[in-house]
């Protein structure tokens, strides 16, 4: 099976071509005020970015270009501004916290929902691949890669899947990411064997759960991946991720890097500035550095933002942080 023997690299390879000619979606200069093409593969170490942790001020792809931009980073996992950049009409909100709602009301909330989910379903199918080939330029033309495209789609529809890996490819990316699950790992891995992708999914807690077994969701298709959040797995075992990493190195396309604390702390579980939790980054940065395994280090902002900062300014720091330790 063709997916058997394709590597990240290989895959990066082989999409490196696939740009058709685009036009150009407007934006200010993102080279103006000194800001350069980045580069952030450090020692051998590719460190990156989702681009989830610019959700608190940002869903507009020209804005998060120029966020990673000042952030010196040239990787991406591409999450919720993809789609949300190009226009998908918005889902109804899920209302206050608490609130009560008769069955009448509940009704009309689902129905309405059902309907939102429809037209996103026709927008998808309908949006020319086109638009991702503008976005990948605007980025590629930046110097930023698209390593990953983040739809979540294990509950969509077989051919708002296949969209979305048509998607991927068009963007240059390796795989999508979707969250670890029985039915996203038995569903998403043979879509990413029919696009010649990866499927590769995004763990919480899950390690620290009784009977959670990731050899058996990574067996439903030789395409399965592992994105390992050292955080999370941290906080929920307080075990050393290292260990995960060197028994499934080769499953492992990307981490998401967090500083957390662990189940043992007075506070636990819980995210901290990098530098001030408990996790193991160093260790786990400098074991990429030694083995020069080609698994991409991605920074998931998720802690509290100080009332003088942004997430563009922490997201910085995590990067420089990260940065220090692998010069």
């Amino acid at each position: 099976m063709r997916n058997e023997s394709i590597s990240r690299r290989q895959f990066l390879g082989t999409t490196a071509a696939a740009t058709a000619a685009v036009s150009i979606v407007p934006f200010n200069s993102l080279f103006a005020n000194g800001i350069k093409k980045p580069n952030s593969k450090v020692n051998g170490v590719q460190l990156g970015i989702t681009t989830y942790s610019y959700r608190a001020i940002s869903h507009k792809l020209d804005e998060v270009l120029e966020y990673v931009l000042k952030a010196g980073v040239n990787a991406l996992e591409m999450r919720s501004v993809l789609e949300e950049g190009l226009g998908i009409p918005a889902l109804p909100g899920r209302g206050r916290a608490g609130e009560q709602l008769s069955d009448k009301d509940k009704a009309e909330r689902a129905k309405a929902a059902d309907a939102a989910r429809e037209e996103q379903r026709k927008w998808r199918l309908s949006l020319p691949m086109q638009k991702y080939a503008d976005v990948r330029k605007m980025y590629n033309n930046a110097g930023v890669e698209l390593h990953i495209a983040k739809f979540v789609p294990s509950a969509w529809s077989d051919e708002e899947i296949d969209y979305a890996y048509n998607a991927a490819n068009t963007l240059g990316a390796y795989g999508i990411t979707d969250e670890a699950s029985v039915v996203a790992c038995k569903r998403l891995g043979k879509f990413a064997e029919k696009h010649n992708s990866l499927a590769i999914y995004h763990t919480h807690g899950q390690f620290g759960e009784p009977g959670f077994d990731i050899d058996t969701l990574l067996s439903y298709s030789p395409a399965n991946r592992l994105n390992l959040d050292v955080g999370h797995y941290f906080g929920a075992t307080g075990k050393h991720p290292n260990d995960v990493i060197i028994k499934y190195h080769d499953r492992i396309p990307m981490i998401h890097v967090k500083d957390k604390t662990g189940p043992n702390h007075a506070t636990p579980n819980a995210n901290k500035p990098f530098g001030q939790g408990e996790t193991p980054i160093k260790d786990v940065l400098l074991l990429l550095k030694k083995e020069k395994w080609p698994i991409d280090a991605f920074v998931e902002l998720e802690y509290e933002i100080p009332a003088d900062s942004d997430p563009v300014k922490e997201v910085i720091k995590c990067i420089e942080y990260m940065r220090n330790i692998l010069e």
